[in-house]
């Protein structure tokens, strides 16, 4: 886990990149059957032998639903720093995800580490599309909370865009637009969010293209709002014109059961999985790995979470392959892009439920 700061963040080509993270996982894996009795109990059901997978499709997987059904942990109860909770509504069963010290720190150096490749090292002005009150006692501990938190290690100057009723808030918009006018800020928020709180006002009030010099990172997708989903070229050509025509945009992929591992969309539009992360695309019924082009359900892989057994996922939303270590853009490692959730599945998200 130490030398995870040599590597270049999307600089691994397959082959070195397997070795290294199949011998994370394999550790992780015999760590959790240790010190998580359900997780042990799920390896000797399926007749898994922890610690000995060949290759990354055999490292064992939790569905992430099963995060729902039970609080798994791989720490002691005294160690536990917080817990994160995904987004639901009051009637929907949440995701616990348990953190200690060491797992929450790591998760936020690998965030920053990753997301920093796109922005450079220097923090930039940060605009937030949210509310102040999002990071309180209580929300912080939201996966929506966790997002933003874990971003603002990127900027400086934070500042909150919307009321606690999410309407804009313009003295401090307004403020921050003439202060940073002509400077390179950072912009955050939740897909939806971004569009429906921020863009579409902006807009309509006149206040366009005074921010020539962003770059917005948004994640979430619309889930819930399907009906007032757009292309992710609509969304980008939209933006610009709210902000500036060179402004850069770029989405990125992630869940509450494995912060810290996100996917980055890079400028040819797609999600990258970096050095020390990687993505599986896995058949519906058979769950058989999927080759490139062939769709199915996307398992993530992250080499970060001790506490909890979260390194090896398989998540209910669908995705494609498009390839490996040959995007135009130029970096390493598999590539690919989301389609949506799996059918029948619970619709929810972090940037859904305010």
């Amino acid at each position: 886990m130490s030398d995870w700061k040599s590597l270049e963040v999307f600089g691994l080509a397959k082959a070195e990149k397997q070795a290294w993270l199949l011998d994370q996982l394999n550790r992780l894996t015999q760590h959790h059957q240790v010190h998580c009795e359900p997780y042990a109990n799920l390896l000797a059901g399926q007749g898994q032998q922890a610690g000995v997978a060949a290759s990354l499709d055999a490292v064992p997987f939790v569905a992430a639903r099963l995060f729902k059904m039970l609080r798994l942990s791989s720490t002691l109860p005294d160690n536990v720093f917080k817990t994160l909770t995904s987004s639901g509504t009051t009637s929907q069963v949440k995701s616990q995800i348990v953190l200690d010290r060491d797992t929450a720190a790591l998760q936020s150096k690998v965030l920053v580490s990753l997301l920093s490749s796109f922005t450079g090292k220097a923090r930039r002005p940060m605009l937030i599309i949210d509310h102040d009150g999002l990071t309180g006692d209580k929300a912080g501990f939201s996966a929506r909370g966790a997002g933003v938190q874990g971003l603002s290690f990127l900027g400086r100057d934070h500042t909150y865009a919307l009321n606690a009723d999410m309407t804009p808030n313009w003295p401090a918009i307004d403020d921050f637009m003439a202060k940073y006018a002509n400077e390179s800020v950072l912009i955050f928020g939740f897909t939806f969010m971004v569009w429906q709180h921020f863009i579409q006002p902006l807009i309509a009030s006149g206040r366009s293209n005074q921010l020539p010099q962003a770059l917005l990172f948004h994640s979430g997708g619309w889930k819930k709002l399907q009906d007032q989903a757009v292309s992710n070229d609509t969304f980008k050509t939209t933006v610009r014109q709210a902000l500036g025509k060179e402004v850069a945009v770029h989405n990125f992929y992630g869940m509450v059961e494995q912060i810290g591992s996100v996917f980055v969309e890079c400028e040819q539009g797609h999600l990258h999985a970096p050095s020390y992360a990687d993505v599986i695309i896995r058949q519906q019924d058979t769950l058989a790995e999927q080759d490139v082009g062939e769709t199915g359900l996307i398992q993530v892989l992250s080499f970060i979470p001790t506490s909890y057994p979260g390194h090896s996922i398989l998540s209910e939303d669908l995705g494609r392959l498009l390839g490996e270590d040959d995007c135009p853009c130029g970096r390493k490692g598999r590539y690919f892009e989301v389609l949506g959730r799996l059918p029948k599945t619970e619709v929810r998200g972090c940037s859904d439920v305010f």
